[in-house]
C-alpha cells in the first residue's frame, strides 16, 4: 500500500512537472498583445460656425476649411513640404513645355452617395469656377478661366486634361481643391451656390461623411467606400463654440476630447492638465511688419539703411518667448523653411541694437533735439503701427524706442485693418499675419505689378526681384526653380522692404485616450488630420505567435503607404 501511494506521488509531480514546461512552452511561443481595434469616436470643439461645407467656398471660414479636409478631395494634396502628390489622380503627366496636364483618376473612387466619380464630375467644379457669377473668391475664378479642361475618354472617362495658355508652375497647386459631385450639383445655378442645400448636406469622397449637423455641432462617422486607409475610429464630432476662450473650460468639463488650436494664452494652463497631449508644428505663414513704401508720411521708409536698422532692433525671438509663449519660430524667408524652394543660407539678421544704431547714424537719423527720437532735417523718425493684437504692438513698439525710434501702437480689428488701412494703402506700418500654403511662389504678395491694388502692401517695387519671381513662374520643374528662388530671397533679405518677424506655430491639444495621434508641418489648420487615419481610441488583445507563426493583428495602416501606387510624372513621356 505505501509504495503504491509512493507511485502515486511520483506520477502527480511528473504530471505537474510536465504542466509547467507546457506552459512555459506556450508562453514562450505565442504572447498576448494589444492593438488597435475599430471604434470610439473623437470630440473636438472649434470656435466659430461653419457655412458652406463646399470646398468651392470653404476659403471664406476655417471652420469650412477644416471640415471640408475631412469631407472631400481633390485630384491631389499637398503633403508635409508642400509638394503635390496624388489624391484622387492616380497618376499626373505633364508636357515638356508646361502647358498640359494629363490626370488619370484612380478605379473604384465613389460618392459618399455611392454613385461613382467619373472625369465629369471634375469638368462640372471647374466650370463652375469659370462662371462670371461664380461667388466665391475672385482669384480662383480668375485663375480657372485661364484653362481650358476637357475629358478625352468623355465625361464617363477616367481621364481629364488641363490646357494651359503659357506655363505656370504654381497651377498644379490649384488640383487641391475638393471636387462636387456632378449628378448632383448640375442643377444648381451657379449663381445660387452659396443657398444650395448641398452647403449643410454636403456629399464628398473624404474619409469620413455628414451623420448630423446642427447649429452646435457636426456629427461626421466613417466613409465606408473612401479610396485610401479606413480610420480606426468611428467618427468624429466637431462642436462649435462662439470664441476661442470658451474652447478650455468645455475641456476641462469633458464636453471635448480635443482643442482645435491652442493659442500662447493657453500655454500656461496646459500644464496643469496631464491628460491633454500636445502637437505642435509649424504652419504655413508668416507674421510680417508692413512698411508703407508710398506713404508721404513715411519718407524714410524708402531707405534700405533705415529698413535693416528697424530689423536688427527687433529681438524677435524674445518676442516670441515673452508674447507668445514660445508659439513661433524667427521668420529670415518669406518662403517657408520646410520648403523645396527655401535657401537656408539667406542673409540673416540677428538682433543688434548696436548695428540698428549705426546705421540709423549713418543715414543721418540722430536726436538733434534730445527728446528720445531720431530726427533729420526736420523729420521726426516716428510713425504709427498698426495691428490686431495690442501685446505685440507694444513689445515691438519697445524696443524700437530703444534705438530712438517712435512707433505708436494703435490696435484695430482684423476687418478693419484690411479694408480701411491695407486696401487703400492708408497706413505707415502694419504688423499682418498671413496664411499660405502650396507652391512657394512670392508673386501675389512680393511682385511690383500687386504694388497698387494688390497684396503687395508696402508698395516695394524691385526689378530685380520681379524678373527672379517672373522667371521661376514659368517653369514647370522644381530643380530649374531653385535657382531664380535663391535670388529672390537674398534680394529680399539684402533690401528688407518689410520686417519678417516670425513663423507661427500650431498647436493641437487632445485628450490622451486617442492614442498615436502625430502631426507634421501643416499647409492648413485642417492637415492636423492628415494621420488621423492611424488614431484609435479601442484596443483589443491578440494572439501572436512566434517562430514564423502568422501575426493575427491586423497592422497599423499608414496614409504613404496606401497613396505610394500614385505617380507624379513631369517628363512629357
Amino acid at each position: 500500500m505505501g509504495r503504491y501511494l509512493r507511485w502515486q506521488a511520483v506520477i502527480a509531480i511528473l504530471g505537474i512537472a510536465l504542466l509547467a514546461a507546457l506552459l512555459r512552452y506556450t508562453a514562450y511561443n505565442f504572447t498576448s498583445v494589444t492593438v488597435p481595434d475599430r471604434g470610439g469616436e473623437l470630440v473636438e470643439g472649434m470656435a466659430g460656425n461653419p457655412q458652406f461645407l463646399n470646398p468651392l467656398l470653404s476659403q471664406y471660414n476655417q471652420v469650412d476649411g477644416v471640415l471640408a479636409s475631412l469631407l472631400f478631395n481633390g485630384l491631389t494634396r499637398l503633403d508635409e513640404r508642400g509638394n503635390v502628390v496624388p489624391d484622387l489622380a492616380e497618376t499626373m503627366t505633364i508636357s515638356p513645355d508646361g502647358l498640359t496636364y494629363d490626370f488619370k483618376l484612380r478605379s473604384g473612387l465613389y460618392w459618399h452617395d455611392g454613385m461613382p466619380v467619373t472625369a465629369n464630375d471634375v469638368l462640372h467644379t471647374v466650370k463652375t469656377m469659370q462662371a462670371e457669377d461664380f461667388p466665391g473668391m475672385a482669384w480662383l475664378s480668375a485663375l480657372w478661366r485661364e484653362v481650358e479642361v476637357t475629358a478625352p475618354e468623355g465625361p464617363e472617362g477616367s481621364t481629364v486634361r488641363f490646357q494651359l495658355k503659357q506655363p505656370f508652375a504654381p497651377f498644379i497647386d490649384y488640383t487641391t481643391i475638393g471636387l462636387l459631385p456632378a449628378h448632383l450639383w448640375q442643377d444648381v445655378p451657379t449663381a445660387d451656390l452659396m443657398s444650395s442645400q448641398y452647403n449643410t448636406r454636403p456629399v464628398g469622397t473624404g474619409p469620413f461623411l455628414i451623420d448630423n449637423i446642427t447649429a452646435t455641432e457636426a456629427r461626421l462617422k466613417t466613409n465606408p467606400t473612401y479610396h485610401g486607409t479606413a480610420p480606426f475610429l468611428d467618427g468624429v464630432t466637431i462642436r462649435f463654440y462662439p470664441d476661442h476662450q470658451s474652447l478650455m473650460p468645455a475641456y476641462e468639463r469633458g464636453e471635448i476630447d480635443a482643442i482645435s488650436w491652442l493659442w500662447p494664452e493657453d500655454m500656461a494652463k496646459t500644464s496643469e492638465l496631464e491628460d491633454l497631449q500636445l502637437f505642435s508644428a509649424p504652419i504655413s505663414g508668416y507674421t510680417v511688419v508692413y512698411l508703407n513704401h508710398q506713404n508721404p508720411n513715411t519718407p524714410f521708409f524708402k531707405d534700405a539703411a533705415v529698413r535693416r536698422a528697424l530689423l536688427y532692433g527687433l529681438d524677435r525671438q524674445r518676442l516670441i518667448d515673452a508674447v507668445l509663449q514660445g508659439q513661433g519660430l524667427v521668420a529670415h524667408s518669406p518662403i517657408m523653411p520646410y520648403s523645396w524652394a527655401y535657401d537656408s543660407e539667406v542673409p540673416r539678421y540677428d538682433y543688434d541694437p548696436e548695428t540698428a544704431r549705426q546705421l540709423l547714424d549713418q543715414a543721418g537719423w540722430v536726436d538733434s533735439d534730445g527728446d528720445g527720437v531720431r530726427d533729420r532735417e526736420g523729420v521726426k523718425l516716428a510713425f504709427v503701427l498698426l495691428g490686431k493684437d495690442k501685446a505685440k504692438l507694444d513689445a515691438i513698439s519697445a524696443m524700437w524706442a530703444d534705438i530712438g525710434v517712435q512707433a505708436e501702437p494703435q490696435a484695430v480689428s482684423l476687418p478693419g485693418l484690411t479694408a480701411d488701412f491695407l486696401a487703400p494703402r492708408a497706413f505707415d506700418a502694419a504688423l499682418v499675419d498671413w496664411e499660405l500654403s502650396g507652391d512657394p511662389d512670392p508673386y501675389p504678395l512680393w511682385h511690383s505689378t500687386q504694388a497698387k491694388t494688390g497684396q503687395n502692401y508696402s508698395g516695394w517695387e524691385s526689378r530685380r526681384a520681379d524678373e527672379a519671381i517672373e522667371r521661376a513662374r514659368s517653369l514647370p520643374d522644381h530643380e530649374s526653380r531653385i535657382p531664380y528662388y535663391k535670388d529672390f530671397q537674398r534680394i529680399f533679405s539684402e533690401e528688407a522692404p518689410s520686417l519678417l518677424l516670425y513663423y507661427p506655430v500650431y498647436t493641437y491639444g487632445i485628450r490622451n485616450k486617442v492614442r498615436d495621434a502625430q502631426m507634421g508641418p501643416l499647409n492648413t489648420p485642417g492637415d492636423r488630420y492628415r494621420s488621423i487615419a492611424n488614431w484609435y481610441i479601442v484596443t483589443k488583445r491578440v494572439t501572436v505567435g512566434s517562430a514564423g507563426a502568422q501575426r493575427t493583428a491586423v497592422p497599423i495602416p499608414t496614409r504613404a503607404t496606401e497613396q505610394s501606387s500614385g505617380v507624379l510624372d513631369t517628363s512629357g513621356k
